[in-house]
Formats: structure tokens, sequence, C-alpha cells
């Protein structure tokens, strides 16, 4: 049978396969300019205000019928020695060193007025030598105007800034970003031309790497340095490189960004508008091999709760724990990252987020370092490898790299948290427990390959692999997509794949005995055949990005067969599409620098036809100086369709009828940094919402209630070194009169208060050095469920309140070397009865969880 099964998943995967071919293939006949667009002609000067530089002769270009102006190109000098900060103080360069740097000027905004000259004059030095790329920066202002803070590594983004973007392998797609404010604070990132939902945008923030910068604020300005190691950068191994250059200067108290060479808001993307650099020569990463041996000592105290009905609470005085992470550099262009016994103590909280009354699986970022790392090859339309879902690896392997056209990622590794989510022994007594698992394994592997063609387009596959040998549980997922850029504002994307799965999650009578229980992997739309579940998921979208119009749209078609463990698909059974589109009108003079009306509207059925959800969304939005952004939503109307199997996950059983909710929400935000010692965040939306946490006795027709919901942040830098930020998350869901007067047959006293969530957060950051800081983090979550004394006849939540400390001494010489001294406190209102299991109490808190731990890991390179 399991034969019969992978057979026919390999049948459907060919036949999509296919599919996908074939319309690759037409779009791209379709799009006549896409091969016209895969070679440029390069400059032989240097162009827009780069110092005249001669650039390699190239063979002759085959130009589009309408060619664009081509970008400047740029030769840097090599350096006998590398220069100095001190060298450019007078903010010229001064000395024989600093004079031979190529020097780059002519710098344009993209943001507030696409093309114009940067406001403030600006100039950036390039030079390098046998180890490291070399850049200054001499940014021109006004002293008492600059923004610039001590603050923790990659805090910067209320600071002024300046950026290289390097394209190191020249293709137009991945480069990689490092960013600096004017003390020298560093930011790195890697920039992908697909944008992606996961990473809000397109910059992937998880990479981190070792390199250096220095910043100081003159009486005219700012000079900032920076000096970026080759080992820490991959490339092709060729004697002459040629690679993407952009150089950037953000000035945040006028809310612009300018760019050399100039990037326009009148083609989408970035990279396609690159300058070309020359110049580099006989360099290389070297066989690099890093090794970051971790120890960790730790003191702790917690509530155990895995056998609900025997909870205890577990401990260790002193509980030491070492560890290993290795990247070898294979062939200059290929990364092997290992790790062994890996340690997350540092690992900040989670940032406060609402996720009570979530019909769905609510997202979290990834923030572990291993799973960071080269992420980005990873990514596809779908997220197919999300890897939170890993919880607990002992050990992990990952290979990316890029040879050629082709780009290459496999990673394999173990997750512990299915035989830890048991208790080792299981009372008489209790009568959910089972520790039949207690000590198991499941794997986790992804498979990912990814090939450019034409200018900016690609075609990749991706497969991954979840199993669990002591259960026989398992989940296969393969695909193609595709990435078309078809003209300089519209990208298409799509992909095609198909599941076979075996999971007990929905058949077993106990989750303790299947190894997917906590993972989340199922949805109310999802159908199987027992314990044997297939489908195919399909996805299309398609961008608009230019000056003034901007559009996105999506369809996707996801089977009530299709699972995936390792990914986030937190819906199936559906198809449904997505339609968002605005027009930007940008004024040339007066505080507001973009404005216009937008317009969202989406939505979804299901396979047998049901019309499940429709959003129409119509708002207007501004944008002015300071960082500025304001958005209006007069007016929200949407239905959402509940069927027998959805009030099911609800726990409302034995209904056979859809019921149909119509909504209406009305609500504004605003956000502003136009003081330089405080930033405001306020958001406030009131409307309607459903009950999704609703009592078993509740009739369906009476789940629609009233719903608030708001949130504020206001963030204070007192003094340079001290950046205190506080948020409010607020949510509120009240009954509706004709439920309320209902329920008051039944509860006299109850009120219409379903549940009131609040979360309050500040976090304290004092930057003692760019190496030396202290964190402080203080939350308090409050769910208010029913009336005191009477208990609700809404919702089946009780009242629950938490209160967690959190303090870290850091000290961070570089990405890799650093020591963590941290402490941890959590606070519940909770009762714990051995032999009865642990419950909510109205009064009272208990520690339900301490740890004290010292984490220090050094980096070797060799």
């Amino acid at each position: 049978m399991r034969q019969e099964r992978n057979l026919g998943f390999f049948l459907i995967l060919r036949q999509r396969v296919l599919i996908a071919a074939a319309l690759a293939i037409a779009a791209t006949t379709a799009c006549a300019s896409l091969a016209a667009q895969s070679s440029r002609a390069q400059g032989s000067t240097a162009q827009g205000g780069a110092t005249q530089k001669a650039a390699p002769s190239q063979a002759p270009a085959v130009h589009a019928p309408a060619p664009q102006p081509e970008p400047p190109a740029l030769t840097i000098p090599r350096l006998q020695r590398p220069p100095t900060l001190e060298e450019f103080l007078n903010m010229q360069a001064e000395g024989e060193i600093a004079r031979a740097m190529a020097k780059v000027t002519g710098f344009t905004q993209r943001t507030p007025h696409d093309g114009e000259p940067v406001s403030e004059p600006t100039n950036a030095y390039l030079g390098y030598d046998q180890k490291n790329l070399y850049v200054v920066f001499v940014c021109f202002d006004d002293p008492r105007q600059v923004r610039a803070r001590m603050s923790v590594r990659e805090d910067i983004h209320d600071d002024d800034q300046v950026e290289i973007i390097l394209d190191t392998f020249h293709d137009h797609r991945r480069a990689y970003a490092f960013q600096t404010t004017p003390l020298g604070v560093q930011w790195d990132a890697i920039w992908t031309e697909a944008s992606r939902a996961e990473i809000h945008g397109n910059f992937d923030t998880s990479f981190d790497t070792v390199w250096n910068s220095h910043g100081k604020v003159t009486s005219r300005g700012y000079v900032v340095m920076m000096s970026i190691p080759f080992k820490s950068l991959r490339f092709p191994a060729t004697k002459q490189q040629q690679w993407g250059i952009i150089l950037y200067r953000g000035i945040y108290r006028k809310t612009e960004d300018a760019f050399w060479p100039r990037i326009s808001r009148k083609v989408e993307g970035r990279l396609g508008q690159e300058a070309t650099l020359y110049g580099l020569e006989t360099i290389s990463p070297g066989h690099d091999l890093e090794l970051i041996p971790y120890g960790v000592m730790r003191g702790f105290r917690a509530l155990d709760i895995r056998d609900p009905y025997n909870p205890f609470f577990q401990n260790a005085t002193v509980q030491g724990q070492p560890g290993l992470d290795a990247k070898w550099v294979i062939k200059d262009h290929f990364v092997l990252d290992m790790t062994a016994n890996p340690d997350f103590s540092q690992v900040e909280s989670e940032d406060p987020m609402i996720t009570v009354n979530q019909r769905f699986e609510v997202y979290f970022p990834e923030k572990r370092p291993f799973f960071l790392e080269n992420e980005d090859y990873f990514r596809t339309p779908f997220d197919l490898f999300f890897t939170r879902n890993i919880q607990d690896p002992s050990a992990g392997i990952r290979l990316t790299g890029k040879e050629g056209p082709y780009s290459v990622g496999l990673m394999a590794t173990d997750d512990r948290s299915p035989g830890l989510a048991v208790p080792n022994y299981c009372a008489a007594t209790s009568l959910v427990c089972s520790s039949d698992l207690y000590g198991v394994r499941s794997y986790f592997a992804i498979a990912r390959v990814n090939r450019d063609i034409f200018k900016q387009s690609s075609v990749g596959a991706i497969y991954t692999n979840w199993q669990c040998p002591s259960t026989g549980e398992f989940n296969r997922v393969g695909g193609v997509d595709t990435r078309l850029k078809l003209t300089n504002n519209w990208t298409m994307e799509g992909q095609a794949v198909v599941s076979s799965s075996g999971l007990l999650g929905l058949t077993a009578a106990n989750l303790q005995n299947t190894c997917e229980a906590g993972l989340f992997p199922f949805s109310s739309g999802n159908a199987g055949n027992g314990s044997y579940y297939a489908g195919a998921a399909d996805r299309v979208d398609l961008r608009h990005n230019g000056l003034h119009l901007i559009y996105s749209g999506s369809y996707q078609d996801v089977t009530p067969g299709f699972v995936t463990v390792p990914g986030f698909v937190n819906r199936v059974d559906i198809r449904e599409s997505e339609q968002h589109a605005g027009y930007v009108l940008r004024p040339k003079q007066g505080w507001i620098v973009a404005w216009g009306p937008a317009f969202y509207n989406r939505y979804v059925f299901d396979h047998e036809g049901t019309r499940l959800d429709t959003v129409y969304t119509p708002y207007v939005f501004a944008e002015g100086r300071g960082q500025t952004t304001l958005r209006f939503l007069p007016y929200e109307e949407s239905r959402e369709r509940l069927r027998p199997q959805d009030f099911a996950f609800l726990g409302l059983s034995g209904l056979t009828q859809n019921q149909d909710y119509h909504e209406h929400r009305s609500g504004a935000s605003i956000q502003s940094g136009y003081f330089s010692k405080v930033f405001a965040k306020a958001e406030y939306y009131w409307g309607d919402g459903p009950n999704f946490v609703p009592a078993a006795n509740v009739a369906p027709q009476w789940l629609l209630g009233r719903l608030d919901t708001g949130d504020v942040t206001l963030t204070f830098r007192p003094v340079k070194p001290l950046k205190i930020e506080n948020t409010y998350l607020f949510e509120r869901l009240r009954a509706r009169n004709g439920t309320y007067l209902i329920e008051q047959n039944q509860f006299p006293g109850a009120r219409r208060g379903i549940f009131n969530d609040h979360i309050v957060r500040s976090k304290w950051n004092w930057q003692f050095t760019p190496e030396l800081s202290v964190r402080v983090i203080l939350q308090y979550n409050g769910l208010l469920a029913g009336t005191p004394g009477i208990g609700s006849p809404y919702t089946y939540l009780p009242t629950q309140k938490e209160f967690n400390a959190d303090f870290l001494i850091t000290y961070l010489l570089h990405p890799g070397t650093a020591i963590y001294f941290g402490y941890n406190s959590d606070l519940q209102n909770l009762n714990v009865e051995p032999g009865e299991g642990v419950f909510q109490t109205p009064r009272g808190y208990i520690n339900d969880s301490r740890q004290f731990f010292v984490k220090a890991s050094y980096l070797y390179r060799f």
C-alpha cells in the first residue's frame, strides 16, 4: 500500500511539473522582451556622478527594442594599505591612500522626490586590498539634525543610515546589504528581488556576518567607514570579478532615501538598476573554515504539565551543556553549515501579539540563528519550510550556494520535541497520559534547486520530507515554481505542489501517541482516507510596482487533502483570490510626501463551490516627513461563512447547517518619528467579529459580537545610549443585544463582555558601548473572560494572568563571539493540585518557571 501511495504521489508530481513547465513556456513566449533583457552592455566609463574609470572591454550586447538608460560602471583601485577614518574627518579625502580611492558623487532621491538630487551633499570612496573591501561615506548635514544614537546591533531604523549593496554574482537577483548609522552601529541583510511575506518585504535580516564599521559626527555632518572581509562574502571563483553595486543614504527626519546609481520607483526592484563594479582581481574568500564552540551553564525550576493530571516542578541547580556550530566554504561559493546540540537561550522572547480568538494558526517569525542563515535559498510562494516547526533539534546540516545559473539548498535535521512533549512515566490514575513516545525523534529534510533564466527570472523545484519512524507517520511535499519579470514594472510568480501524508492527528484517540502533536498541521478543511492524505496546492501572484500605481493580485487553490508538516499553510480546501490596488500621489512641496486611495478585496470558496469569505476594504493613506504614516479605513464590509466541520473544530459538534456572518469594521492608524526623542504609533479599529472560542452550548447564530482592537507603541530616547519601548495591545469582544438578552435568562447577572485581552510590554536597552548592552523586558498578559463570580455563558476561556521578566547582559564582539548573562522569571495565576491538575485561580500567582544562565561562544576563522 505504501509503495502505491508513493507511486501515485510521484505521478501527480510529474503531471504538475509538466503543467507548470507548459505555463512557464507560454508565459515566456508571450513576453518577447524577456529575451532581449537577458544581456546588457557594460559601460566603458563611469556615469551618474562616479569618478571616470576605464572598464574592461565587453562583447557587443543585444538591446531590447526600447533600450533603457544603462547604469554606470565603476572601477575601484587596489590599495597598498587600509584607509583610516581620520583621513576623511575634514569631509574630504586626505593623504595618498584616501585620494587614490574611487570617488562617487551624484546621489539621487527615490523618496520623496524620485529623480531629484539628494538634499544634502553626499560622497562615497571605495577601494580594496587582498582581504577587504573598503567604503567611506562622507555625508554633509547640520550635525544638530543628524539622528545618531548608540544602539544594539541591527537596531538602526530610527537613525540616519548609509548602506552598500553588493550583488557578488551579478545575477540581479540576490545581494548582500551592509548598513550603518553615523556612529557605526551595524545592520546586515540579504536583499532578494522577490518580496516575501515572511520577511515583510525584500530584506532578510537573518543574515549576520563579521565586518567592521566606524563612524563619527563632525562639525559639517558625519563620516562612516566600512571594512567588509572577502571571507564574509560568496562570489564566483574567477580572477577578475564583476559585481553589481548600489550605494544608499537615508535621512530620517526628511523621509528621504537617496541612491547611487539612481534607483527609481518607476522600475520594479533595485538590482535591475544597479551599477557594475570592476577592478576586483585575484581575491578569494579562501577555503574558509569557521568553528563556533559554545558552553552554557544554567539553573532552573519549571512546572512540568506533560501529564496534566500529575503536574510537578522539575529543577536543576547547575546544568551544563556544550555545543558547536561549524561552517565550511567549498570552492568559494558553496557553504556547508553544521550544528550539534544548539542552544538558543539568548534569543529574545516573542514580540507581543494577540493570539486569543484566532480561527487559524498564528505565524511567529523564526529567531534562532542556525535556521535563519541563508533561509532565502528555501523560500517559495508557498511557505513550505517553516523552521519554527523544528522545535528542539540536537543536530542539523545545511548546504547552500550557487554555481553559474543554479542555486542549491539542502538541509536535514532531527527534532527531539515529540519525545520530550510526553512524560517518561505515567501514573495509573492519569486518564490521558501516554509515555509510549518518550525519547523518540522526528526528522526533517528539504531540497531546493533554482535556475536563473533571462535577466531577472527563474524556475525552481522543491521537495520536503518529514517522518517519524516510531509511529510510521510521514509527510512529503514536492513541486515546481517560477518567477518571471515580465516588464520593468510587472512580475509574476507561480507554484504548483502536491503532498502525500500518513498522519494520525485526526484519527488518534490520544494526541500523545502522535508525532505531529503540537505542530498543528490540520485545519477544519482537511479531509483524507483514514490517516492518509493526498492533495495539491497551486498559487499565482501578479504584481505591479511603479511611481504611482501599486497593484498585487493572487489566486491560490489548496485542496482538502493537502498537508505540510514542515511548512506553514494554515488553511486548506479553499479557492482564494486577492486584489490590492492603490494610486500614490507625490506632492513636490509640503509636509506630505505621498498620499492616495487604495482598495483591498478577497474572495474565498471551497471545492464544493460554497462561498466562505468576502472582504471589501477601501482606505486612504498618507506619508509625511519624519517617517510619519497615516491610514484611515472609513468602512470595511466582509462576510464569513462557517460550515458544520468548521463548527466542529470550534467545539460545537452536531450542527448540520452553514451559518453566514455579515461584518463591518472601521478604524485608523498613525505612526511618526518626527521628534528625535520619541517615536509613536497608535491604531484603533471597531466593528463586528465572531466568537471563535464559544462555550459548548452557544447557538451558532449568536457567535457574532462587537469587536474592538487597538495598540499603542511609545518609544523614548531620553539619552543616546538608552532606548525604552512601551507597547500596549488590546482586544475586546462583547455580546450583541440579542445574545445578551437570551443568556441573561440562564446566567442572571452576566454582562455583555465575552473577553478582554490586554498585553502591556516595556523593553529597556542601555548600550554602554557598541559591544556591551543591558536589556530588560517586562510583560503582562491579562485575559479577562466572563463576569467575576458568575462565569461566562459565551466562552470556555478562563481568566488568565501572566507576568514575565527577562534580564540579559550581552557582550557581543561580533557575530559568533559573545558572552551572555541572563535571567527569566514567569508568574501565572495558577493553582497546582497534585493528582488532579493545574487550574486558574482568581487571585494569587505562582512562579511556574525561572532560569538563570551564562552562555559563551567564540568564533574561530581558519
